[in-house]
C-alpha cells in the first residue's frame, strides 16, 4: 500500500455479483491486451490493472494529514457525500475521493491548461501546447494564487492537493486508471504531484469555453471575402427585444440609477456586426483586398483555436445553458423551485462530478454544508445548494475578448506612431518519445499575447495584407493579438467558497462579485421564499464607436479598453413582481435601458422565450408549478423554427409522389422533436437543406464543411472577378464547427428574410440533373423538400414508416484523449453509445446538432437539476455520464440512459436522507 494510505477493511466494488455484460467486456479487454503485450502476461496484467484502479469505497483507510476521521458515504450511483469536522479535512477528503474516481481526467486537464499535453501524448499535441503556452493560463493561475486569493482559499486549495497526493502516493500509472496502462505502451509517463495552481488553472479552461463572441469576430471577418457589409448584417440580425424578453425586466444597477424603468436610453448601441473589419485610425473599413488577406489570417487562427478546448471534450461552439427560478407564489410547495442545465459538448466522463460536502457541525472551524456539481480537480461546489440557498448558472455571453491587428516592425509593434518592443519569454515543450521544442512567446505592453506567432502561415499572409490608406504601411505584415479578461489575475476561486457558504441574498451577491471570469448569469433562490438574478464578471468598457464586434486596430490607442464596469453598476433583479426569472443566454437587459454595451452577440432568445411561455401557461389563472413540471419543461422538445416554416412548407405543390408522401408527415405534426418522430426527421432534413441552399453554399470556404467542394466565382486581390470565371473551392472546417450551424441566429435570419420572398438569398444556381433552380423563397423551399426526401432515403431507407429523428440524431460518448485519437481498439474499449435522442438545436431540451455537418449530437445538457427550496430532499439531479472515470466501473455511464429518457435521480441532502440512500461507507482515518 502507499506509505501514507493504509486500507484496513472493506472490499472494492464489483468483487462479487458482477454482471455478465461486464464479464464479457473484461474478456474483450483481456484478449486485446494479450495481443498487444503477450498472451500470458497480457491476460494477467489486464485483469489486475482493471481491478487495481477501482476505488475502495468500504471499510477504512488511514490518511496522513487529517485532523480527525472523515466519512464518505456513496449512494447506489457511486455519488459521494463527505462528512468532516474541519474545513481542511473536508477539502482534503474531497481531493482524495475525486482522485479515486477521476484522476486521469484531472491529469489531462492540468496538462492542457499548462500547455504540457505533449508530455503525455507525444508530438501530435505540440501545436496545442504552443498555443496554450502563448496564452499562459498556468502563469496567470500562479499569479492569482500568489497575489489575489484569500488565505482561507489558499488553505483549502492546499488541503485539496494534499488529498489528491495522498491518493497518488506509492501508485504506478496502471494502479490509477486503464488509460495510464495504455499510455505505458508508448511512453514512460508517470503522474506528478498535484498542486494548488493545477486547480486554479482549470478555471481558465472553462473561461475559454465561455469567452463570449470571439468566434463571431473571426467569422464576420472571414465573411468579408465573399459577402458585402449588408449581407453580413443580414446574417447577424439585431436581437428581437420586442419578441424575446431580456433577463432583467424589473431590476436595478445600484451605481447608476435605482431602476431600469427610470433610466434613459443610455449609450448602448444596437449590433453593428455587419460592419467590415476596422483597421483605419478612425475606424474606417478595409478594402476588399484587405478583407481577403485578413480572411486567410483569421482562418489560420481559427484552426489553432478550434483544437484547444476539444482536448478535454468541451469547446466554444454551441455553448449555452438553461436556468430559471419560480417563486413560491407560483409553486405547489409555496417555496421556490430552481432549475439548471448547462450545455456543453458531450464528454466521457462528464465535465461535472456530483458530490456533497458536509461539516458534521457547522461552526467557525467547519463552515460548509453544500451539495451539487463540482469539477474534478477543484475544491468546492460550482452549482448546487446549501441549507439556505440554491443557485444556477448560464453563460452570459458578454464580450470579454477582443482581437487586435498589430502592425509589426522589427522586434516591436506600432502604437500611436511609435514602435514599442514586445516582452518575450522562452518556453520549452517536452515531447513524449520525441525531441523537446523551444518557442518564444511575444506579448504587447498590455499583456496581449501575439497569437499569430503560433502559425507560420499567419505571419506570411500578414506580410501580404493590404489595407486602405488610413492604416499604416504593412511593413513586415500584421499580427493578431488577444485581449481577454481571463489573462488578468482574478478572484473566481474565492467566489466559489463564498457562494458555497452564503446564507442569504446579500452574502450571495457579495460572493458573486468575486466571480470575475467567466462572467455568468447567476440565478438564486432561498428557503425564505426569495428569488434573484445577478450578473457578475470583469466586463470591459470601450471607447465610443468600438463595440468589440470586429477585430480592432492595435496601432491606435483609441481602441484600447477604457476600463471595466464597476460591480455595483452591473444588472441584477430581486423578487420581481412577475414571480419568476429565466436565463437561457438571451440578452441580459434591453439595449435602451442600460448605458453600457455588454455584447453585440447575444443568443437570440428562442429557448428563453419558450421557457417563459411554458411558465406563463402553467401559472395563468392561478396555476401552480411542481418539481416534476420543472423537469418536464427541461425536456421540452418543441421546435420554434418548425412552427414558423411548416405552414409554408405544406403549401408547396410537389409533383413527385415520394416527396409528397414525406410532406404529408408534417400534416398535423405538433412540432415536437421526439426521438421516434418521422416528421421531426423530415423537417430537420428540410431545414438543413434550406440553410445549405440559401446560405451555406454562398459562404467562404473557411466557414464551410471540410471536404465539401463547390464551383464558385473567382476572387483576386481586388475582389470577385466579374467574368463568370469559376473555381473549385473546398470547405475547411470540421463538420461540427461549420456554418450555417442552424442555431437560433439562423432562425432569426430566416424569419426576417421570409418577409422578402424575392431576396437574392433565396436564389440558387441550377442544380444537378433535373433539380430546379430557385429564383425565390417558395422555389428554394421546394428544392429543399426534394433534396431532404432523397437525403433521408439514402440514410434511413425509402419506407418513411421506418424513419425516426433518433436514428439520425444520435449521441456517442467518447473518452477524452484516447477515446478520440487513440488506436481504434482502445476507442472501442473506452467509448460508449449510441443513444437515440429527442430534442434539437435551440429547443429547451438542447441536444444540439450542426446543420452544416449532419444530424449527430454535438452538444448536450451536460447535467440537469431541480432544487426544491421547501424540502431540499425532494430536489432532483442527473449527470450525463456517471461518477466514475474508470471505463469498466458500473458507474461509468450508469446515469446516461436515464438522462437520455429525461429522468432525474433523488438528491439526498439531510443526514437521514443520505443515510437511507447510502450503499457504501468509507472512513478516512488520521
Amino acid at each position: 500500500m502507499p506509505p501514507n494510505t493504509t486500507a484496513t477493511t472493506g472490499d472494492k466494488p464489483g468483487k462479487s455479483g458482477r454482471k455478465k455484460g461486464r464479464k464479457a467486456r473484461l474478456i474483450v479487454l483481456v484478449l486485446v491486451l494479450a495481443i498487444i503485450g503477450g498472451i500470458a502476461y497480457g491476460a494477467y496484467w489486464s485483469i489486475s490493472t482493471v481491478r487495481a484502479s477501482f476505488p475502495q469505497t468500504k471499510g477504512s483507510i488511514t490518511l496522513k494529514g487529517l485532523s480527525g476521521p472523515v466519512t464518505v458515504k456513496r449512494d447506489g450511483y457511486g455519488i459521494p457525500q463527505i462528512y468532516a469536522s474541519t474545513d481542511a479535512d473536508l477539502f482534503m477528503a474531497q481531493g482524495y475521493v475525486q482522485a479515486q474516481d477521476r484522476f486521469y481526467e484531472m491529469d489531462v486537464r492540468r496538462h492542457m491548461t499548462s500547455g504540457r499535453l505533449s508530455e503525455m501524448f507525444g508530438k501530435g499535441q505540440v501545436q496545442n501546447d504552443e498555443f496554450l503556452r502563448t496564452m499562459g493560463w498556468d502563469r496567470v493561475a500562479k499569479k492569482e494564487y500568489d497575489t489575489k486569493l484569500s488565505a482561507a482559499t489558499k488553505k483549502y486549495l492546499q488541503a485539496y492537493s494534499e488529498g489528491v497526493n495522498a491518493y497518488l502516493a506509492g501508485k504506478d500509472g496502471k494502479d490509477i486508471s486503464l488509460e495510464y496502462a495504455a499510455l505505458g505502451f508508448v511512453n514512460d509517463y508517470k503522474p506528478e504531484q498535484w498542486t494548488p495552481v493545477d486547480s486554479v488553472s482549470w478555471l481558465k479552461a472553462m473561461a475559454w469555453d465561455l469567452r463570449g463572441n470571439m468566434q463571431d469576430e473571426i467569422d464576420r471577418a472571414l465573411m468579408t471575402s465573399r459577402l458585402s457589409a449588408q449581407q453580413i448584417k443580414d446574417l447577424y440580425p439585431d436581437y428581437p427585444y420586442s419578441r424575446n424578453k431580456a433577463i432583467v425586466q424589473e431590476g436595478q444597477y445600484d451605481g447608476l440609477t435605482k431602476t431600469f424603468q427610470q433610466s434613459g436610453s443610455g449609450s448602448s448601441s444596437s449590433s453593428t456586426s455587419g460592419s467590415a473589419t476596422s483597421t483605419g485610425t478612425s475606424g474606417s473599413s478595409t478594402s476588399s483586398s484587405a478583407g481577403s488577406a485578413l480572411t486567410s489570417q483569421l482562418a489560420g487562427l481559427y484552426n489553432v483555436l478550434d483544437d484547444v478546448p476539444t482536448a478535454v471534450g468541451v469547446n466554444g461552439q454551441g455553448i449555452g445553458s438553461n436556468s430559471w427560478v419560480v417563486g413560491g407564489d407560483h409553486t405547489i410547495s409555496g417555496k421556490p423551485l430552481l432549475a439548471n442545465d448547462p450545455h456543453l459538448s458531450a464528454s466521457l466522463p462528464s465535465v461535472w462530478y456530483q458530490m456533497g460536502l458536509h461539516c458534521t457541525t457547522v461552526s467557525s472551524k467547519c463552515q460548509y454544508d453544500v451539495t451539487g456539481y463540482t469539477f474534478a480537480g477543484m475544491p468546492g461546489v460550482i452549482i448546487g445548494h446549501n441549507a439556505d440557498i440554491a443557485w444556477g448558472m448560464t453563460n452570459s455571453g458578454v464580450d470579454v475578448t477582443d482581437l487586435y491587428l498589430e502592425k509589426l516592425s522589427g522586434d516591436g509593434y506600432l502604437y500611436d506612431g511609435r514602435v514599442k518592443p514586445f516582452t518575450t519569454r522562452e518556453e520549452t515543450i517536452k515531447v513524449a518519445g520525441g525531441t523537446s521544442k523551444k518557442i518564444v512567446v511575444r506579448q504587447t505592453a498590455d499583456g496581449m499575447p501575439l497569437l499569430s506567432d503560433r502559425d507560420d502561415e499567419l505571419v506570411q499572409v500578414g506580410k501580404k495584407a493590404t489595407v486602405n490608406t488610413a492604416a499604416p504601411d504593412r511593413g513586415d505584415g500584421y499580427g493578431i493579438a488577444l485581449r481577454w479578461t481571463a489573462l488578468d489575475a482574478g478572484t473566481t476561486m474565492d467566489a466559489v467558497f463564498a457562494i458555497d457558504k452564503a446564507a442569504d441574498w446579500s452574502e450571495f451577491r457579495d460572493g458573486a462579485a468575486q466571480f470575475d471570469v467567466p462572467s455568468q448569469n447567476l440565478i438564486y433562490a432561498d428557503t425564505k421564499n426569495n428569488i434573484g438574478y445577478t450578473l457578475p464578471g470583469k466586463i470591459p468598457t470601450r471607447a465610443s464607436g468600438d463595440d468589440g464586434s470586429i477585430p480592432a486596430p492595435g496601432w491606435n490607442s483609441k481602441y484600447k479598453w477604457t476600463g471595466f464596469i464597476k460591480q455595483d453598476e452591473l444588472p441584477y433583479e430581486y423578487d420581481p413582481k412577475r414571480g419568476y426569472i429565466v436565463t437561457a443566454n438571451q440578452a441580459v437587459v434591453d439595449k435602451d435601458k442600460y448605458p453600457y454595451t455588454l455584447t453585440t452577440d447575444w443568443g437570440y432568445g428562442t429557448r428563453s422565450q419558450r421557457i417563459t411561455d411554458l411558465i406563463e401557461s402553467k401559472i395563468k389563472d392561478g396555476g401552480k408549478i411542481s418539481t416534476d413540471d420543472m423537469r418536464q419543461m427541461q425536456m421540452d422538445n418543441s421546435s420554434e423554427i418548425a412552427k414558423l416554416l411548416v405552414p409554408k412548407l405544406l403549401k408547396i405543390n410537389l409533383d413527385d409522389k415520394d416527396v409528397r408522401e414525406a410532406q404529408k408527415l408534417l400534416e398535423g405534426w405538433d412540432y415536437t422533436q421526439d426521438s421516434d418522430s418521422a416528421a421531426a426527421a423530415y423537417f430537420n432534413a428540410v431545414w438543413r437543406n434550406i440553410l445549405k441552399l440559401a446560405f451555406g453554399n454562398k459562404l467562404p470556404k473557411e466557414l464551410r464543411v471540410k471536404g465539401q467542394c463547390l464551383w464558385v466565382d473567382k476572387i483576386d486581390s481586388t475582389g470577385p472577378v466579374d467574368d463568370d470565371t469559376k473555381v473549385r473551392e473546398c470547405g475547411e472546417r470540421d463538420a461540427d464547427q461549420a456554418q450555417p450551424d442552424g442555431g437560433d441566429r439562423w432562425f432569426e435570419v430566416v424569419r426576417n428574410l421570409m418577409n422578402q420572398p424575392n431576396s437574392d438569398w433565396w436564389k440558387t444556381p441550377a442544380g444537378v440533373g433535373d433539380r430546379i433552380k430557385a429564383d425565390n423563397m417558395n422555389q428554394l423551399f421546394e428544392r429543399a423538400m426534394i433534396d431532404a426526401r432523397w437525403e433521408l432515403t439514402a440514410k434511413l431507407g425509402k419506407d418513411i414508416d421506418t424513419w425516426s429523428w433518433g436514428r439520425l440524431h444520435r449521441l456517442f460518448l467518447k473518452n477524452q484523449t484516447l477515446g478520440t485519437d487513440g488506436p481504434s481498439i482502445v476507442q472501442y474499449i473506452l467509448n460508449r453509445g449510441p443513444w437515440k435522442l429527442s430534442g434539437g438545436e435551440a429547443t429547451v431540451n438542447a441536444t444540439g446538432w450542426n446543420a452544416a455537418g449532419g444530424y449527430g449530437v454535438v452538444w448536450v445538457p451536460s447535467m440537469r437539476m431541480v432544487v426544491n427550496l421547501d424540502d431540499l430532499d425532494k430536489s432532483k439531479w442527473i449527470n450525463l455520464t456517471g461518477a466514475s472515470g474508470h471505463a469498466f466501473s458500473s458507474h461509468y455511464t450508469d446515469q446516461t440512459g436515464k438522462w437520455a429518457d429525461g429522468e432525474l435521480l433523488p438528491w439526498s441532502f439531510s443526514d437521514k436522507a443520505v443515510d437511507n440512500s447510502t450503499s457504501d461507507t468509507l472512513v478516512l482515518k488520521p
